[in-house]
């Protein structure tokens, strides 16, 4: 096996009630004035302003910037870091799901590093650490409070950058699953298929190890025992945490050992459409799955055994296609589109999603190789 590294922010605090502790803890660090980092949405429901309070309790100073979208933009990042210069910030604090973390990353990266965030697009393209970055999760799906992995897109070309750099791993994450009560059915289900397909594209990746392994399936089982109750029931806080530990078990899996297609794939339907992650990933992964699993057959039957759908004594083959059936039931139970097409995906793009999809750095782990008439085919194949 080839040597490997594994990345984790140096402090996680998870479970009820946590956010308190969690920001008083850091009135030992230092720091004086934060940029806190979240959507117009967490703003206006006041939960930015109690950020604020408990950092101004533990003698931090605050601005708040409210301008990350779904989706967060070059021009996102770049208001953000004028935000930040003139608040004289020596940290950042982000509050919201994947996109205002991506966003934070974006702006404490550039703030460090200087130039464009344009110019940080691929793998470790940084020279030094971001500013530190402190995140607190509200969603149970990306993962991003505590990975490598920022996701930006660029207005210009219409695309979604991949930045994957150890540099914008955060310095604390924080998973208070009270915060997760409010998020509404659609949004719990989206995020918890993109947790699911962080786990899957990890497992079967051509860089897992034995750690993310465990990390991956632990987090497919407790997805499949979990994420219907909490879509049915967002005020279940049992199930809200158990979907919080789920995702950062997804996290810590490919945070180490990437992704593969799906994400790549999807990264192009939210930059050319401005759709919802977590729903192209849900709509995409049993149909690139479906491509992978003439190699990795074996694993996606270690994935159908975590979801408690195996078959003692089947094949390999069979199983994995349980695995891909169990994917589609889970989504179908949680309101799911059915296809791309549900989603206002044109089959003449196509093309110029394959090509891009090609260059997206996620693809680069995917267990089969595959050329543009492959991603095309499973492109139509989801419309």
């Amino acid at each position: 096996m080839a040597a490997s590294t594994f990345f984790i922010p140096a402090i996680n605090m998870m479970g009820e009630g946590c956010l308190e502790s969690a920001v008083q803890s850091l009135g030992g660090y230092g720091y004086r004035r934060a940029l806190i980092v979240t959507d117009a949405w967490l703003d206006k429901a006041g939960v930015a302003a109690r950020v604020a309070s408990l950092l101004e309790a533990a003698g931090i100073a605050s601005t708040i910037f409210a301008g990350a979208q779904p989706n967060p933009t070059v021009g996102n990042v770049e208001a953000g870091l004028e935000r930040l210069r003139a608040a004289n910030c020596d940290c950042v604090v982000s509050l919201g799901g994947g996109s205002p973390h991506d966003c934070a990353k974006g702006i404490a990266l550039v703030a460090t590093n200087g130039g464009s965030i344009t110019d940080y697009e691929g793998v470790d393209r940084s020279a030094r650490p971001q500013l530190p970055l402190i995140a607190i999760n509200t969603t149970a799906g990306t993962a991003s409070e505590m990975t490598r992995f920022c996701i930006i897109t660029d207005e210009t070309r219409h695309i979604k950058m991949a930045i994957v750099d150890r540099h914008v791993t955060p310095l604390l994450s924080v998973n208070d699953p009270l915060l997760m009560l409010a998020k509404p059915p659609a949004l719990t289900a989206a995020t918890g298929m993109d947790a699911l397909t962080h786990a899957v594209e990890a497992y079967v990746s051509t860089a897992a190890t034995p750690i993310t392994d465990a990390c991956a399936l632990k987090a497919v089982a407790m997805i499949a025992a979990n994420l219907r109750q909490a879509v049915a029931d967002g005020q279940d806080v049992a199930a809200r945490e158990a979907m919080a530990y789920a995702q950062f078990l997804a996290g810590m899996a490919f945070n180490n050992a990437s992704l593969g297609y799906v994400h790549a794939m999807a990264h192009q339907l939210g930059g050319f459409y401005n759709l919802p992650h977590g729903v192209c990933n849900a709509v995409l992964l049993p149909h690139v799955e479906a491509f992978n699993a003439a190699v990795v057959a074996e694993r996606l039957a270690d994935v159908a055994t975590a979801m408690g759908v195996a078959e003692a004594g089947a094949t390999a083959a069979a199983n994995a296609a349980r695995c891909l059936d169990a994917i589609r039931a889970l989504s179908a139970d949680i309101g799911i589109p059915k296809g791309l097409g549900e989603l206002g995906v044109k089959a003449a793009d196509i093309p110029t999603l394959a090509a891009n999809a090609l260059k997206d750095a996620c693809g680069l782990t995917n267990p089969r190789p595959a050329q543009q008439a492959d991603i095309e085919a499973i492109f139509r194949g989801a419309l």
